[in-house]
C-alpha cells in the first residue's frame, strides 16, 4: 500500500472557506445585537416567531451533517445504489412527526420535548430522558466536530487543530451569542453553501468523466445501479425492507422526538407552519439524497473498480470523498475551498443545533423547576453561559476522540443506540394511555440495556476481522446517521459468502438499519408489561392533551363505554389562538396529575368570563387551578 497522497489548497481556496466562517459568525453577532433580546424565550425558542421556510431548511441542515456529505457518496461508490431506496423511507418518517408529534408537542407549549415526559409520567421519567438525551449528544459532539477536521488533515494537509478550534469557536460564538434565531438563519445560509459545494463537484466531476450519460453508462456496466432487493432478512444490511420500513423508525428517532429538531418546531409561529416545514424538508431530502448518489456514481465513473483507498492515496473511505474533490478541481483555484466550506457548513450546523439544544434542556429540565422565580435577565444570560459550556465541552471531546482510537467506533455507535429507546418512551407515553411511570422507567432501562447489548456485541465480534488495520479504516459512517443511528456496523467487506449467523450472534449480526426499530420496540413492549403488572394508570389520572387518540381513531367502531374502559378516548389539546398568544411559561404537574402553567393563574378570570364553552366544560373548570392547561380539556380536537 503507497504512502497517503497529500492534495494542497489554494490560496483561493483559503479565502472562501474563511469567509464561510466569517460569514457564520456574522450572522450570530447580528442576531446578538439587534435580535436576540432579553428573554431566555427569544434565546432558546426564537421567540416562537420563525416561519416554515428557515424552520424548514435548519430541520434539514441538521439532518446533513458532515458525516452525511462524507458518507454517502462512499457508500454509493462501494456498493451501489441500494442506499438510495432509504428515501422511501423518508415519506412516513416525516408525514408522522407532522401530524401526531407536532400537534401533541405544539400544543402543550413546550420548551423541552422532555417536559412532555413529565407531564405524561412524572418527574423522574424527565430527567432520566435528560440526561440520556444530554449523554447521548456530548459524545456525538467532538466526534462531528473532529471527524471532518482528521480527513481533510489526511488529504489536503490543512492544520487539524486549527481548523477543529476554527470550526468550535466559531460555532460556540454565533450560538452562545445569537440563540436559536441566529442558529436557524445560519442553517439556512450553510444549506444554500452545502447544496452549492455538492452540486459543482457533481457538474465539474461529470463532464471531466465525459458527461452523466457516460457515467451511467460505467455506472451499469460496473454494477452500481441496484435493483429493488425485497428480501425480507433483517440481517442484510441494506435491503429496500432495511432500508424503506427500518428507516422511518431512524426518521422518527430524528424528526419526532430528538430535542435539536422538535425546538425548531416549537419555534415556530403557528402549529400550522410547524407542520408545512415538515412538509418541505420531504423534497429537499430526496434532493439531498439523490445528490450524494450521484456524487457517488461520478466517483466510480472517474476510479472505476481501482478506487484510492485500494491504491493507497488514502486511508479510510471517509477521506476517499476528499481526495476525489481535490482531484477533480485540482485545476479549479477556489471550487475546492467551496467543497470543504460545503463539508464545514454540515458539521456547523450539526453541531450548532446540538449547543442550542443542550443548553434548552438543561436550562429548562435541570435548572428552572428548581429556581422557578429566576429573573428573566439573569435566566437569558444563563443559557447563553450553558451554551458556551457546551462549546467547550464539544472542544474537550474533540481531544477526547483524537485519542480514543477503535474506542471512537463505540462513542459514534452510542448516538445511535441512545435515539431507538429515546423514541419507544415517547411512543409509550404519547400512544399508550395505560402505561405508568414505573412501567416508562423500566422499559427505558430496558432498551438501553438492549442497545448496548446489541451495539458492543456487534462491535466486539468485528474486532478480531479489523485488529489489523487503523481503527478508522474499517468504519464508513452512514450517511444518514446524523442524529439517530449507529456508525460501527456500517460495513462488513467480505470477499466470501458467510453461513448466516445463529442464536446470539444472528442477535449482533442485526442491520444497524434495525436498531431503532428493535430498541424502540424492546422499550415499549417492557414498559407496556411493567404497568399493567404494577397497575395501569386510568384515564382521569391523565394530564390533558398528553396523549394521541391513535386508539381511538383505529377503534372508532366500538362503543362509547368500550372505549372508555380502553382508555383511547383521551382527546388532544384544542387549538387555541388565545393558548397561542399566552406568554409560555413552563408546564407544571399538579399533584392530581393534571397539567397547568403559572400565568393561568392571572388569565383565569378574564377566560371565566369570556369563554363561552359548553356544558360538559363545567367539570374542568371547576377542577381550577389544578387542571389549567385549557379550559377545554374535554374536548376532543380532530386533526
Amino acid at each position: 500500500m503507497g504512502a497517503v497522497v497529500q492534495m494542497h489548497f489554494t490560496t483561493v481556496d483559503y479565502v472562501i472557506f474563511a469567509l464561510l466562517l466569517v460569514a457564520s459568525a456574522g450572522i450570530g453577532l447580528y442576531y446578538a445585537f439587534f435580535g436576540s433580546g432579553a428573554k431566555p424565550q427569544e434565546f432558546l425558542m426564537a421567540d416562537r416567531s420563525m416561519s416554515w421556510l428557515p424552520v424548514s431548511l435548519s430541520l434539514l441542515a441538521t439532518f446533513q451533517s458532515a458525516v452525511a456529505i462524507l458518507g454517502a457518496p462512499s457508500e454509493i461508490y462501494t456498493f451501489g445504489t441500494q442506499y438510495w431506496f432509504l428515501g422511501c423511507s423518508y415519506f412516513l418518517g416525516l408525514l408522522i412527526p407532522a401530524h401526531v408529534f407536532i400537534p401533541v408537542f405544539y400544543r402543550l407549549r413546550l420548551s423541552s420535548a422532555y417536559e412532555y415526559l413529565e407531564l405524561r409520567f412524572n418527574k423522574t421519567v424527565r430527567i432520566c430522558g435528560t440526561v440520556t438525551f444530554i449523554f447521548q449528544m456530548v459524545i456525538y459532539m467532538g466526534v462531528v466536530l473532529y471527524a471532518p477536521a482528521l480527513a481533510l488533515n489526511a488529504v489536503t494537509g490543512l492544520d487539524l487543530w486549527g481548523a477543529v478550534f476554527a470550526m468550535g469557536l466559531v460555532c460556540t460564538l454565533y450560538t452562545s451569542l445569537g440563540g436559536l434565531k441566529a442558529v436557524m438563519w445560519t442553517d439556512v445560509f450553510q444549506t444554500v453553501v452545502m447544496f452549492a459545494g455538492q452540486l459543482a463537484v457533481i457538474i465539474v466531476g461529470a463532464h471531466q468523466a465525459g458527461g452523466i450519460s457516460e457515467v451511467w453508462r460505467k455506472a451499469v456496466n460496473g454494477s452500481r445501479i441496484a435493483g429493488l432487493d425485497l428480501n425480507p432478512d433483517p440481517l442484510e444490511r441494506h435491503t429496500f425492507w432495511t432500508l424503506g420500513v427500518g428507516g422511518i423508525f431512524l426518521m422518527l428517532a430524528l424528526y419526532g422526538v430528538n430535542q435539536a429538531q422538535v425546538q425548531r418546531y416549537l419555534s415556530s409561529r403557528t402549529e400550522k407552519e410547524a407542520i408545512m416545514s415538515c412538509y418541505v424538508v420531504f423534497p429537499c431530502q430526496q434532493i439531498v439524497l439523490c445528490l450524494g448518489c450521484l456524487m457517488g456514481l461520478v466517483m466510480f465513473a472517474r476510479y472505476g473498480e481501482d478506487s484510492p483507498l485500494d491504491k493507497g492515496y488514502v486511508q479510510t473511505n471517509d477521506q476517499m470523498v476528499l481526495y476525489f474533490v481535490m482531484d477533480v478541481f485540482k485545476d479549479l483555484p477556489g471550487l475546492a475551498g467551496l467543497f470543504v466550506a460545503c463539508l464545514f457548513s454540515g458539521a456547523l450546523s450539526t453541531i450548532s443545533s446540538a449547543f442550542n439544544s443542550l443548553a434548552t434542556v438543561t436550562m429548562e429540565d435541570l435548572i428552572k423547576p428548581h429556581f422557578p422565580d429566576m429573573a428573566e435577565s439573569k435566566a437569558t444570560l444563563l443559557s447563553k453561559g450553558l451554551a458556551l459550556a457546551y462549546g467547550l465541552v464539544c472542544l474537550a471531546m474533540a481531544y477526547l476522540a483524537s485519542v480514543m482510537g477503535s474506542v471512537l467506533q463505540a462513542a459514534l455507535s452510542i448516538f445511535g443506540m441512545v435515539g431507538g429507546p429515546l423514541l419507544g418512551l415517547f411512543s409509550l407515553g404519547m400512544f399508550f394511555p395505560w402505561a405508568n411511570s414505573v412501567g416508562a422507567l423500566v422499559g427505558l432501562a430496558a432498551g438501553l440495556a438492549m442497545a448496548f447489548w446489541v451495539g458492543i456485541g456487534s462491535f466486539v465480534m468485528r474486532m478480531p476481522a479489523s485488529s489489523a488495520v487503523s481503527p478508522l479504516a474499517t468504519v464508513t459512517p452512514p450517511p444518514f446517521e446524523n442524529v439517530t443511528a449507529t456508525v460501527m456496523t456500517a460495513l462488513v467487506n467480505a470477499t466470501t459468502p458467510k453461513p448466516r449467523p445463529t442464536g446470539v450472534d444472528a442477535l449482533y449480526s442485526l442491520s444497524y438499519m434495525w436498531y431503532s426499530a428493535h430498541n424502540s420496540a424492546t422499550v415499549v413492549v417492557v414498559g407496556l408489561l411493567v404497568s399493567l403488572l404494577t397497575g395501569p394508570m386510568k384515564e382521569k389520572q391523565l394530564s390533558p392533551g398528553t396523549v394521541y387518540p391513535v386508539l381511538g381513531n383505529l377503534l372508532f367502531f366500538l362503543p362509547q363505554r368500550y372505549k372508555e374502559k380502553l382508555c383511547c378516548v383521551t382527546p388532544l389539546a384544542p387549538k387555541s389562538n388565545e393558548i397561542a398568544a399566552q406568554p409560555y411559561e413552563r408546564a407544571k404537574k399538579g399533584a392530581n396529575g393534571a397539567a397547568y402553567r403559572k400565568e393561568d393563574t392571572v388569565t383565569e378570570d378574564k377566560e371565566m368570563e369570556s369563554d363561552s364553552a359548553p356544558a360538559e366544560d363545567e367539570e374542568c373548570r371547576a377542577a381550577l387551578p389544578t387542571c389549567k392547561l385549557t379550559a377545554h380539556c374535554l374536548e376532543e380536537t380532530a386533526l
